[in-house]
């Protein structure tokens, strides 16, 4: 794929990936969206309606 690079160790193992942003600004927001989702599975996770209501508590809505 134009524009992705691999690092390699001195045994050829794929260490680090080098994304070109000019041409993959959009492979690296998914990819760092996918990332912190990953991060985040095992928080709790709580529903619409309280979401709103904290929100409109705090006066953010």
């Amino acid at each position: 794929m134009k524009g992705v690079s691999f690092l390699t160790d001195e045994k050829n193992n794929k260490i680090a990936v080098q994304i070109d942003l000019k041409k993959n600004g959009e492979l690296w927001e998914d990819f760092y969206d996918a990332m912190v989702a990953y991060s985040r599975r095992r928080e709790k996770t709580i529903s619409l309606d309280t979401l709103k209501k904290k929100l409109k508590a705090s006066g953010k809505l």
